[in-house]
């Protein structure tokens, strides 16, 4: 079957423009930009919404194996497609961990049989990601994992950790660090100023990821391995970055919608929701994010999707588990970048789809001729009040439950295959 996209504004994350225009889709791959259209096709008129890349959302946790009753392989397959996200990459943190060639097996068949999107798995860089033993880097390579982290576990045993990237500088493999200091911290669950100190909670100076990034960078110098830091939130880590950049090293950093659009004072009195790992930042962290995003010294936005059940949450503010789901609310939030003028729309897929698909090497996130068809149609204008009952994700835990928000996510489709519309999910 042929489908003929048209009267679409393409958003084009590669030339960094955005323009009316046609895409024509056979067998699964775009085949033509801007053609007339073919005999025979579906027309699918776009009525001048924006078709871009679908998203490839890099770092999604979910609790298979292990914690189903958080979020399933399945919930979170049909929350991606409702969000437009068409690859999910997901996190080795589950119970037990992605550390061995048979837990990838089995995920990876289980999502394959039970998502309409497209699945790719991380797996932990140290055995039980306990930072004491290396796991089976090759074997878990060749057995399809993408990139090797120990996700919010940062290894603290530096010569532990330069082995890891010795090895998996051999091998070719990336190596996805959390740069915090974890002796600065542990047991904190805000960032250090007047508005923690007031509200009397356990906190952490910027200065702890700064630190953290610092000791991963010099490791990465050391080894040559392939690097991307998984979430850079504060304005004292970005020079280390830039000079990193400029340097050389094979580096890259990425950081959760949620760092980029909200601020520590969102925790309001003591709201769980808000709580996540690492803290969420001052204005003028955010702002700087922002920025560091548009200028490209940030490479990725992603969901950093953490699901946690009311258990989880309904407690003191220090005993909460850190954390929201992100896979609905991902576009939506981006579009507050976009409405305040911050990023413009090939910026923000960019680094939503672009920069995630070639970090892991995978042939998806662009508008090109031979590119999947894995493509999201969104009205970015859209308004409506976000109520988290309504999202497919088992778990509720989002921190823009009532809010005002604009861009809705009209259908998502992958490998030419529609997965998701709008019209269908309000049926």
């Amino acid at each position: 079957m042929i489908q003929y996209f048209h009267n679409a504004r393409l958003i084009d994350p590669e030339a960094g423009a955005e323009r009316l225009g046609s895409l024509t889709v056979e067998g699964g791959q775009i085949t033509a930009l801007d053609a007339e259209c073919p005999a025979g096709a579906e027309a699918i008129d776009c009525a001048g919404k924006c078709l871009a890349p679908g998203i490839v959302d890099m770092g999604v946790q979910v609790g298979e194996p292990g914690a189903q009753h958080k979020e399933s392989l399945r919930s979170a397959g049909l929350a991606a497609a409702k969000g437009g996200v068409t690859t999910l990459v997901l996190r080795p943190d589950t119970d037990p961990a992605i550390d061995t060639p048979e837990v990838l097996e089995y995920v990876t068949r289980r999502a394959a049989a039970r998502t309409p999107v497209n699945i790719r798995a991380m797996a932990a860089l140290t055995r039980g990601r306990a930072g004491r033993e290396m796991a089976e880097i090759g074997f878990l390579l060749d057995a399809g994992a993408v990139a090797f982290t120990d996700g919010a576990r940062v290894v603290r045993d530096t010569k532990v950790l330069g082995r890891c990237m010795s090895y998996a500088k051999g091998l070719g493999a990336l190596i996805i660090g959390h740069p915090q200091d974890p002796g600065l911290s542990e047991g904190a669950c805000a960032t250090s100023g007047k508005f923690a100190s007031l509200r009397g909670l356990p906190a952490v100076s910027p200065m702890a990821e700064r630190m953290g990034l610092d000791r991963d960078m010099g490791l990465v110098e050391m080894t040559g391995v392939r690097y991307h830091a998984d979430q850079i939130t504060s304005a004292r880590s970005l020079p280390a970055l830039e000079r990193a950049k400029r340097n050389g090293l094979q580096v890259s950093a990425g950081i959760s919608i949620h760092h980029l659009t909200l601020n520590e004072f969102d925790v309001g009195d003591y709201r769980t929701f808000f709580k996540f790992t690492p803290p969420l930042r001052s204005e003028d962290d955010r702002r700087a994010m922002v920025q560091a995003v548009a200028d490209g010294l940030i490479d990725v936005i992603c969901s950093m999707h953490s699901p946690q059940d009311e258990e989880s949450k309904r407690l003191p503010f220090e005993e909460a588990a850190a954390g929201a789901v992100g896979l609905e609310t991902l576009l939506p939030a981006a579009m507050r970048l976009y409405h305040s003028e911050g990023l413009s729309l090939p910026q923000i897929w960019r680094a939503l789809a672009l920069n995630p698909a070639r970090l892991l090497g995978l042939p998806c996130g662009r508008l090109a001729v031979g590119a999947p068809a894995d493509l999201v149609l969104f009205d970015p204008d859209a308004p409506f009040v976000l109520d988290r009952f309504a999202l497919m994700s088992k778990s509720k835990n989002t921190p823009f439950d009532g809010a005002r928000m604009q861009g809705r996510v009209l259908a998502t489709y992958v490998a030419g295959a529609c997965v998701h519309t709008q019209e269908k999910a309000n049926a």
